[in-house]
């Protein structure tokens, strides 16, 4: 299987156990992988034989900027489950990463993996 990538892919959306704190919208930043056929558009050269990041990225903003989230396993749960229904991975891994939220923390955060059914 292939991988096609989108790494650090910075999102708008609400998150956090704390009520106050799903009030604004916080950046979080993403690592995509999405498992797919690429032969097809190996050959081809040609959008339509591959999944276009472009369109993720864009239905991915618009999802979480209308989105509340309190875990970040549940932010990452709807990104997969999204790619795997409209754009139609094989599989797909999703880093979620919500920086500076802890004093003396960089980021943190949860990775999952799921597989089309």
């Amino acid at each position: 299987m292939d991988t096609i990538f989108l790494e650090q892919v910075k999102v708008q959306t609400k998150l956090g156990v704390p009520d106050w704190e799903r009030l604004i919208p916080q950046t979080i930043i993403l690592d995509i992988e999405i498992g797919y056929d690429l032969s097809k558009s190996c050959k081809s050269d040609s959008i339509n034989d591959t999944i276009d990041y472009g369109a993720v990225v864009t239905r991915i903003r618009e999802t979480l900027s209308l989105s509340s989230f309190k875990l970040v396993e549940s932010l990452a749960e709807h990104i997969c489950q999204l790619i795997l229904s409209e754009f139609g991975g094989l599989s797909v891994k999703v880093r979620v990463a919500k920086p500076g939220i802890l004093p003396g923390l960089k980021a943190l955060g949860v990775s999952i993996e799921r597989l089309a059914k």
